[in-house]
């Protein structure tokens, strides 16, 4: 009987057909390398995989929820949220704890979401969920604990699964492709040091400034709560370039309420009879705990509740037309377009050269404990020479650069290599340049290189002057 061999997909994309044709030579070598390369080869299949982190409190399980489209993550249950949950696409719907011992047990789903679960949360890894749903065939999300919050055990758990226990993670498969760290007003200097600590770049670190619709003075602010965010997020972008690639303002609450089939009709028509109501009247109204007045105590509970301040003052009058036209309003203003427009960005332009990276490393380690060590190796050294992982090896040298020297003009280069969409871009000149004019700044750029080369200040800046050579060798020739 053939050794099993990684599933073959139709792909154009030239990193993911060159890994695959790779981990078909390994499985191709026989033994328990086809286990192995099917192993590794969920990771080059599996949906890219999204980390959410943040303090206590900021709305991670929130927008999680929004994200998914349906309210599976726990906003409320302190036990829940202290634990890091992966949630990803699969039916039946199902969760399986994970114990740090690398047990695991399967807990029963309640028909409101919510799991119990069978171990004190400093004995579980993680949770694995698995849920119908079309959103996560996209991406896999991670939800984690709060940050330097109320215990250590939240920090620590999260760190754990993060940082402290990187393999223990790999071997977990919960490694993350990308990451989306909430925030309020501003970072601080702690979580700027934790996030320094995770496997990311600014490329793949997406920033969210959280609770948008309560930003500045609020709903009865001077300034729309909405804007004056926006406003903030466009400065914070700029002050954490070098930590995250853009910073989206979002309402997580409007963003949950609208993806997630909570607004009903009878909630539509409860708000619309708010309409003619001056703004602070109807505070008044919500302030107010009698049962009776212009709706009933429940109704204002949950319509703040699935609203929020600014939805109720605001959405009034849209209520009019219906939950439909409600909804739909909720949707727009809650920013949540964006963040998909963002991550969609950040996952397919460096999610794959991350996934790439994580499955060279893979390689080498197994390169390192297997018989068959001599003929792995020189697989992935074929690989690494392959030039549709090239930018992989920017990639690489791009993370030990920010590590070892982020202001170094080399590090730039790196930068501007992998964000570039044309050869022109990987010399900093515009898409539309010239050759004539690529090949020149190609040449300057080489010569700078390896001037370089003859006085550097790290192992780091050595391998990367390696890698820019490579880089600019070919362009020479425009």
């Amino acid at each position: 009987m053939n050794a099993p061999r990684p599933v073959t997909r139709v792909d154009t994309d030239p990193v993911h057909a060159t890994l695959d044709h790779g981990l078909h030579q390994l499985a191709a070598l026989g033994g328990d390398l086809a286990a192995h390369a099917n192993a590794i080869g969920t990771i080059l299949w599996s949906p890219p995989r999204v980390v959410v982190v943040g303090r206590l409190k900021a709305g991670k399980s929130t927008l999680v929820n929004a994200l998914i489209g349906a309210p599976v993550a726990e906003t409320a249950a302190l036990e829940a949220t202290n634990v890091v949950t992966v949630y990803q696409d699969g039916s039946p719907s199902r969760a399986e704890v994970v114990g740090v011992d690398g047990g695991r047990h399967p807990v029963a789903v309640h028909r409101d979401h919510a799991i119990r679960l069978p171990l004190e949360t400093p004995d579980i890894q993680f949770v694995d969920r698995w849920l119908p749903s079309a959103a996560l065939r996209q991406l896999t999300l991670i939800d984690t604990p709060g940050l330097s919050t109320l215990t250590v055990a939240n920090d620590s758990a999260t760190r754990r699964v993060m940082i402290d226990g990187f393999e223990q993670t790999r071997t977990a498969s919960i490694d993350a492709d990308a990451a989306v760290f909430l925030f309020d007003a501003a970072p601080r200097s702690d979580e700027i040091d934790f996030l320094s600590q995770l496997p990311f770049t600014p490329l793949n670190m997406l920033g969210v400034l959280s609770r948008a619709d309560s930003f500045g003075e609020g709903a009865l602010g001077r300034v729309d709560p909405l804007t004056h965010a926006a406003r903030h997020a466009t400065r914070m972008a700029d002050q954490l370039s070098d930590t995250v690639s853009a910073v989206v303002p979002i309402s997580g609450l409007m963003a949950q309420t609208s993806h997630t089939g909570m607004l009903t009709e009878q909630m539509a028509d409860a708000l619309a009879r708010l309409q003619g109501m001056a703004p602070l009247d109807v505070v008044r109204t919500f302030d107010n705990d009698d049962a009776d007045g212009v709706l009933p105590l429940p109704v204002r509970e949950n319509l703040l509740g699935l609203l929020g301040e600014y939805g109720v003052l605001n959405g009034r009058q849209i209520a009019a037309g219906g939950a439909a036209a409600l909804n739909a309003w909720l949707t727009e203003r809650s920013g949540v377009g964006g963040l998909h427009q963002a991550l969609n960005a950040s996952t397919t332009r460096f999610a794959i050269l991350h996934r790439a990276h994580r499955i060279l490393a893979r390689l080498d380690q197994l390169a390192f404990t297997h018989p068959a060590r001599d003929h792995i190796r020189s697989l992935t050294m074929q690989l690494r020479s392959a030039p549709a992982l090239h930018l992989v090896s920017v990639l690489e040298d791009y993370q030990r650069m920010l590590r070892t020297d982020p202001q170094a003009p080399v590090t730039e280069e790196l930068h501007t290599i992998l964000v570039a969409t044309s050869p022109a871009g990987r010399v900093g000149l515009p898409d539309r340049a010239p050759a004539h004019a690529i090949s020149a700044e190609a040449r300057r750029r080489l010569a700078t290189a390896q001037q370089r080369s003859l006085a550097t200040s790290s192992a780091a800046e050595d391998a990367a002057i390696v890698t820019l050579i490579r880089t600019y060798t070919p362009l020479t020739h425009t």
